[in-house]
């Protein structure tokens, strides 16, 4: 959705590394803190799946602390999952109207390059959210459309670690890990606030 730069590798290997962490942290952390706020499943749930950054962690505290805490925190992560597609569509126009190379002289065109208006994963993630909404697949489809994208997934950040150096990512300083421990805590302190007050 956003146009190549130099660093995009690392920062993106350095996203996916920073987001397991905090996410795995949070998986073992946030149902004792639940528990001491005295949170019932369903609000243990909202809390779980609002602010968890990864899936499979989610699903991993959810379920820990029963089915209807799981069930809960499963829909409210997948909403927001959900909710990529309306901020990548934004992200990607605002991009494109920023973006423009090429030469400036009066008897020259302005050649621009622009990111698609929403990259092809996103209208995939939309399609089979569709599919999957409207018509009862069976098992075995499903089945293998997660083993899939799983494979693919380990893939994909493997070929990223592989073009990456382990003192790239060393390099990228403190402010980036600053700004993504203070947006979890941000979003933490954001939902246990929006239940805590009577609505």
């Amino acid at each position: 959705a956003f146009p190549n730069h130099p660093q995009k590798d690392r920062a993106t290997l350095f996203v996916v590394i920073s987001v397991s962490t905090l996410s795995t942290m949070a998986m073992v952390l946030y149902p004792m803190l639940v528990a001491w706020l005295g949170f019932d499943m369903q609000q243990a749930g909202f809390f779980l799946g609002g602010t968890i950054h990864d899936v499979a962690q989610v699903v991993g505290a959810g379920y820990s602390m029963g089915q209807q805490t799981g069930d809960a925190a499963t829909v409210v992560k997948l909403m927001r999952v959900a909710m990529l597609v309306p901020v990548i569509i934004v992200a990607s126009w605002f991009t494109r109207m920023t973006s423009k190379t090429g030469p400036t002289c009066e008897t020259s065109i302005v050649v621009e390059s622009r990111p698609p208006l929403l990259p092809w994963f996103a209208v995939v993630f939309v399609l089979l959210v569709l599919v999957n909404s409207l018509f009862t697949l069976p098992t075995v489809v499903v089945d293998s459309g997660n083993a899939l994208s799983r494979a693919f997934l380990v893939g994909a950040m493997a070929a990223i670690g592989i073009k990456t150096h382990l003192r790239d990512i060393l390099n990228v300083g403190w402010k980036p890990v600053a700004l993504i421990v203070l947006e979890t805590l941000f979003l933490a302190v954001l939902v246990i606030v929006f239940l805590l007050v009577p609505q």
